[in-house]
């Protein structure tokens, strides 16, 4: 079953205390650390799972194990040329953590797309409106992500058109 929950005003800060633990392990290791996906975007419904973006110039430099202390665990997800780090609490996520080298970070979905639904409350409303529906039906995994397709290509679409870039597929395949 999909949880979809009305906007937290906790997010912004769990994403801090989230932000200040993996810098303290990471080192050097990371050049920047923010906030994105749908818990970044004030009044956006969404999962309740805080999603982080982080630059590492090296990804060879950030080991599989190196944020087990902190209860985030690799993760391979099919997606080449990045890291997944997941963080939970018994069987729920609580946390991603997407690690991207620098060749994917300036307009990379995740960034691009949060950054979009945080200047225009109207995508994000509809977009927020669209997963409550879905997880609101029933929908589970795969479906319900699948469900949300059209609209977040149509978004993305917009989004990397207003910073001049050609539309690409949300899904990696």
């Amino acid at each position: 079953m999909v949880i979809v929950s009305s906007y937290d005003q906790a997010w912004p800060q769990r994403f801090a205390e989230a932000r200040a633990e993996i810098l303290a392990v990471a080192g050097d290791r990371f050049s920047q650390v923010e906030h994105v996906g749908s818990t970044s975007v004030p009044g956006l419904a969404a999962k309740p799972i805080i999603d982080i973006a982080a630059l590492a110039p090296d990804l060879d430099a950030v080991p599989p194990d190196l944020f087990d202390g902190l209860g985030y665990r690799a993760e391979d997800f099919g997606a080449p040329g990045r890291l997944l780090f997941v963080r939970r609490a018994g069987d729920v996520r609580t946390h991603h953590m997407h690690v991207f080298p620098p060749t994917n970070w300036e307009h990379n979905k995740e960034r691009v797309m949060a950054a979009h639904l945080r200047k225009y409350p109207e995508a994000a409303r509809r977009y927020g409106e669209l997963k409550q529906k879905l997880a609101a039906s029933g929908m589970t995994g795969d479906a319900y992500t699948r469900a949300k397709t059209d609209l977040i290509q149509e978004l993305s679409d917009a989004a990397r058109a207003e910073r001049g870039l050609p539309p690409e597929p949300v899904w990696e395949e």
